[in-house]
């Protein structure tokens, strides 16, 4: 009875032995999974931040591109107000020689 018991305890210890390194097998693998997510991880957020900082340049260009085309426009509308009234100059000088 005392070699049987003995034998039961050794096969057991075995077993959980086995199931010992099983288990630590599969950590390990989710310690590997979970590493090679982190590394994805750090790498996506290396990119979003590049892509913040480039979106903040890109916002500067176009703020400061929108600022010129409403400076040209503004320019243009006074060109051709002054178009409009070299016109009417031009028109007035010219009525009264046509006249004489």
């Amino acid at each position: 009875g005392h070699e049987q018991l003995l034998k039961m305890m050794e096969e057991r210890m075995m077993d959980v032995e086995q199931k010992l390194r099983l288990v630590k097998r599969l950590l390990q693998d989710k310690v590997n999974q979970l590493k090679e997510q982190l590394s994805k991880n750090t790498r996506a957020d290396a990119m979003v931040k590049d892509l913040y900082v480039e979106n903040a340049q890109l916002l500067k260009a176009l703020e400061m591109t929108e600022q010129r085309q409403k400076t040209a426009e503004r320019k243009n509308y006074l060109l051709e107000e002054k178009i409009a009234n070299l016109n009417r100059i031009v028109k007035n000088l010219a009525s009264p020689s046509f006249n004489s």
